[in-house]
């Protein structure tokens, strides 16, 4: 990478909420429905404002969208053009001119700048929509290194079980604001691990026979969380479907158009 490159990358690690989104969308919708893309303005903020695969739901109006558009072609990450197909304006994104992602790992950081901060099962399953990842080792692979990059964050190693990831596409008051709620709960557990007494053995057998009359309900639990990813992946469906039925209908209205129908 030139040193040009390294300067456009060092200038675009905030990204405002909005202008994460958009830029999900443009990539998601890129890697999901090449047919639809780029995409119309209408397109877009229907992209932007669907309720599966996001978090969180979010109501943008199309001058929302316009808008931050423009912020991101100034950042140079989004462009505007006119198809063979029609003569509305479409909305591309330049995420690979500025970023040296490969693929999976592109399908990571979209899926984090959709729902933000969570496990690396679900992350896995969800950025595989887009670029299969096999298995949890070429996860850790390409989460590596973004890690090493320093476009995401981690609760902990990457070998650990249950740790969470999230992007590093914040703002700056953004980052102050999660500081201070990690360093918090840090101080406070840390108080308690001081001040609180021992517990006779008895007490601590007890613990451990309750641990284990949780683990069905922990069961239980993974069951529903399948479950609702279930759901969750049909909604994404219709979503998707709900989308291209509306970018099918612009298309006939612009060649209406042209056609002086």
């Amino acid at each position: 990478m030139d040193e040009a490159q390294n300067d456009g990358q060092n200038k675009i690690q905030d990204l405002s909420k909005k202008q994460r989104r958009i830029l999900g969308v443009l990539v998601e919708k890129a890697f999901t429905t090449p047919e639809y893309y780029p995409l119309t303005l209408k397109a877009l903020t229907t992209g932007c404002n669907q309720k599966s695969n996001r978090d969180p739901v979010m109501n943008y109006s199309e001058d929302d969208v316009q808008e931050t558009v423009e912020e991101l072609k100034t950042l140079g990450l989004a462009a505007t053009v006119h198809t063979e197909s029609g003569r509305a304006e479409r909305v591309r994104h330049y995420v690979r001119k500025k970023f040296e992602f490969s693929e999976p790992q592109l399908a990571i950081i979209v899926e984090l700048l959709l729902r933000g901060r969570q496990q690396m099962g679900e992350l896995r399953s969800r950025a595989s929509r887009m670029v299969p990842i096999e298995s949890q080792d070429r996860l850790r692979q390409e989460l590596s290194g973004l890690m090493q990059m320093k476009y995401i964050d981690a609760s902990g190693p990457l070998e650990k079980r249950g740790i969470e990831i999230d992007h590093a596409f914040y703002t700056s008051s953004e980052r102050k604001r999660k500081s201070a709620q990690e360093v918090l709960p840090a101080d406070f557990d840390e108080e308690i691990s001081v001040t609180a007494p021992e517990f006779p053995s008895s007490s601590k057998t007890s613990q451990s026979a309750q641990d284990q009359n949780n683990l069905p309900l922990e069961n239980l639990r993974s069951q529903f969380d399948s479950l609702k990813y279930e759901n969750q992946q049909l909604q994404s469906e219709f979503e998707e479907i709900k989308t291209h039925l509306q970018s099918l209908t612009h298309e006939v209205q612009d060649l209406k158009t042209q056609l002086g129908v």
